[in-house]
């Protein structure tokens, strides 16, 4: 006998793994296993845009002073924020009436949509770690705006975050390129980048490479002992250590990390902002039939985007 109510079933189902779901993105990707691991996954509850606070100046009132001197109280404006859009991502699973009455029994369409959801998944995952890359200019604009827009090969122009790097050079990144990395330089042009991005305690806590520069990088290590972070090592990325801080692989089969590429990244002031009602949920409980078609359709549906508070302690080191 047939259930009436797939749809209830797939929306059930994808309820019922939200969690999952949402940890397996996580777990998939080194910047956002990072981000977890530092607090940094913030969902956010509504809004037209996402707003990420950040500090771009001093306070003007600081000072020496002597005995009974004045001291200035005038107003320092030092906070704001920058806005980024909502990026949205789906992914449609589909049962048709056919596959209804083949997988009639309950554990039968269970079974089906295990595998269905499986692939979802693992859908849907790739689509927002090859996002957390891009520069948000795919499919007309509606990509995560990630790593590539945040971290830019020429951090002097463009607008991210709806600030304008050309006017405010508090909110540039450092990007290091024009020269062809080897073995013999490639230490020499990653310090060069380390040293612009330290600020006392404040240094880059996580290096991301592509195949191209992960190669060299190891090259240059020759016998040289290797360390692995724990916290990042063993939960499956290849990890090694540059001045004490994770360098790892984004690379392999379908890495999404850009060609040449290694970034430097602070991840405090990075953060993955997703909607606390659309992380990896049904679309809508509702069931949804296709008007000229024997069949039903549940959505898995994300929204969000990937967001800074600090872009001048971000870096790119990009082989020639």
């Amino acid at each position: 006998m047939a259930f009436p109510n797939i749809s209830d079933i797939v929306a059930t189902t994808i309820m019922s793994r939200t969690k999952k779901i949402a940890d397996n993105v996580t777990d998939n990707n080194v910047l956002l296993k990072k981000l977890s691991l530092k607090g940094k996954i913030k969902p956010f509850s509504g809004g037209s845009k996402i707003l990420q606070e950040l500090s771009f100046a001093e306070n003007s009132n600081a000072g020496w002073y002597s005995g009974y001197d004045l001291l200035p109280v005038g107003v320092s404006d030092v906070l704001s924020a920058a806005e980024f859009e909502i990026k949205q991502a789906a992914v449609p699973v589909v049962i048709s009436g056919l596959e209804m009455l083949q997988n009639s029994g309950r554990e039968k369409m269970i079974d089906l949509l295990e595998a269905r959801m499986s692939v979802a998944e693992s859908t849907l995952s790739n689509l927002i770690c090859e996002g957390l890359y891009s520069d948000g200019t795919a499919n007309g604009g509606k990509e995560i705006t990630g790593l590539d827009l945040a971290v830019p090969v020429d951090p002097t122009t463009g607008t991210y975050g709806g600030i304008d790097r050309a006017t405010w050079t508090f909110w540039r990144s450092v990007a290091s390129t024009g020269v062809v990395l080897t073995a013999a330089n490639i230490q020499e042009k990653m310090n060069s980048v380390w040293a612009q991005l330290v600020r006392g305690k404040d240094m880059p806590d996580l290096i991301v490479m592509d195949n191209t520069s992960w190669e060299i990088y190891v090259a240059s290590l020759q016998a040289q002992q290797r360390f692995h972070q724990a916290e990042v090592g063993d939960l499956g990325f290849p990890t090694l250590k540059f001045q004490g801080t994770d360098v790892c692989l984004d690379g392999g089969i379908g890495g999404n990390a850009a060609a040449g590429t290694t970034y430097f990244l602070n991840c405090d002031y990075i953060h993955y902002r997703p909607h606390r009602n659309r992380n990896m949920v049904p679309l809508s409980p509702n069931k949804r039939y296709a008007t000229n078609q024997d069949a039903e359709v549940q959505t898995l549906a994300w929204a969000g985007n990937l967001t800074s508070s600090g872009s001048r302690y971000q870096g790119r080191l990009i082989s020639a």
